[in-house]
């Protein structure tokens, strides 16, 4: 009998982890690490329920960390099977695993230094030399369409429309005769949004599905995206001050530089200094601009037009910052300017010495743009707190903090509905992850009164029989 173990992502939104077994095969769908609460945090450096050595394939949904970021640490626990996925995701997780490891030497060095950890020898969960054997495994795998792994294990992939080379997948399992069919969602995108194309549901017909439910009890807020950011900008830069944008370095970081230059060309906005302060941001753009198979009509045009605007994800006074020096050149700017920086929620990264900086100066803003994970420094900021902890000392709040959800890579609650409504047939079961229990719990009851399918929310550690 064919089984699913939900690994990570059950209960939360972050470790996404899902363990297939069948025909005496073990397959692992996604390794992403967990961020947010301490608790949650702390699963990271306890071993998996099963040994890695045991697993005999991986395959990924698409690069964010939450769904990639533990790949080192199975590696090291002794996985040494193939890990598949798209040349897109390949390359974004080859950038996003050097850079974790590099953010984690830094922050446990600084944390050891200064004494602030709760932890009585803080360590990086991995480190440099831990991502070259995982990139070693990586395998190509189709955009879309069919790929087999092996014989008990056959895929398609679909564009799920999140960030570049994020994928749904459908798995077909062959035991004997038999043949189940599960599909992943993974992360599901917006539908007409900047840059990439419309997720695509799955046209197959499923024993089980696993579906996302980030936003399973919200809808995101209406509004042009552009005219938010063009008040916000115009706001904050009047009075003087800057705009402190914590942005995943892979998809919120092009959508933020997109909306800057289209605002920048209109003259709606004045041309303020621009400073992408994260190296694998930098990286993670260009590869937005090599895979051209992803982005949808309007910026293939804005892509391939004349006139010096080639590059619709440049802005006009556009500053990289590579180092840790102009990292914290940055520091000395006290005119108007924004400042793109990892991680989305505050959780590590750069962005965390430019939050220190500037929360205490009521001139400036910070402009929340992703999901905020219960836990995270973003969420409090997002729910209003007066401080801040940062390496080991409370930082007032006196900063002007906006929540965008236009600009969210998630597809609210309306959007999972419209996705689910395009299968051609009722799953035999329905499995919720990568939500918090209220949101899933919601989208649980939306579920059953739009469709009346069989559905639960996925418990962590939980195996269920899929057969």
């Amino acid at each position: 009998m064919a089984k699913l173990t939900f690994l990570g992502a059950a209960g939360c939104v972050t470790g996404s982890k899902y363990l297939v077994e069948a025909a005496g095969k073990r397959l692992l769908l996604d390794c992403g690490i967990f961020q947010g609460s301490p608790e949650l945090s702390d699963r990271n450096y306890q071993p998996l329920s099963i040994d890695p050595k045991s697993i005999d394939y991986a395959v990924l949904t698409h690069a964010h960390l939450d769904h990639t970021g533990w790949l080192p640490c199975l590696v090291k626990a002794g996985f040494g099977g193939p890990i598949y996925a798209n040349p897109a995701t390949i390359d974004l997780t080859t950038i996003l695993l050097k850079d974790s490891a590099h953010l984690q030497e830094e922050d446990a060095l600084h944390a050891q230094q200064h004494g602030y950890s709760r932890h009585a020898n803080p360590r990086p969960l991995y480190v440099a030399a831990d991502v070259d054997p995982v990139l070693k495994l990586l395998k190509p795998a189709p955009r879309t369409g069919a790929f087999a792994v092996s014989a008990e294990f056959q895929f398609v992939a679909y564009d799920a429309g999140h960030i570049l080379g994020s994928t749904s997948l459908v798995l077909t399992i062959t035991e004997g005769a038999k043949k189940i069919v599960v599909i992943f969602s993974g992360d599901i995108g917006r539908y007409d949004q900047v840059i990439l194309k419309d997720p695509v549901t799955p046209p197959a017909q499923a024993d089980v599905l696993l579906c996302e439910s980030t936003y399973g009890d919200r809808e995101h807020e209406p509004g042009d995206p552009a005219a938010e950011i063009a008040a916000v900008v115009n706001r904050v830069s009047q009075r003087g001050g800057c705009i402190v944008i914590p942005a995943f370095a892979i998809g919120r970081t092009q959508a933020f530089m997109y909306y800057l230059r289209q605002l920048e060309d209109a003259n709606k906005i004045p041309r303020i200094p621009v400073y992408i302060d994260s190296p694998m941001a930098l990286s993670a753009t260009d590869l937005y601009l090599k895979y051209s198979a992803d982005h949808d009509s309007e910026f293939q045009q804005l892509k391939s037009a004349g006139g010096g605007k080639g590059d619709p994800l440049s802005v006009r006074e556009f500053h990289l910052t590579r180092t840790v020096q102009e990292s914290k050149a940055i520091n000395q700017v006290k005119t108007p300017c924004i400042i793109v920086s990892a991680s989305g929620m505050a959780s590590g990264g750069r962005v965390l010495h430019h939050l220190e900086q500037r929360l205490p100066d009521a001139r400036n803003a910070v402009l929340l743009a992703g999901f905020q994970a219960e836990g995270s420094r973003g969420r409090a900021l997002q729910e209003g707190a007066k401080s801040i902890r940062f390496y080991g000392h409370d930082v007032a709040v006196h900063a002007e903090i906006i929540s965008m959800g236009q600009l969210s890579a998630h597809a609210g609650k309306s959007e999972l509905l419209r996705w689910l409504a395009g299968l051609p047939s009722a799953p035999k079961q329905v499995y919720l992850t990568h939500g918090e229990p209220a949101a899933a719990q919601s989208l649980q009851a939306a579920i059953r009164q739009k469709f009346n399918w069989k559905i639960d929310v996925a418990q962590y550690q939980q195996t269920v029989e899929i057969g």
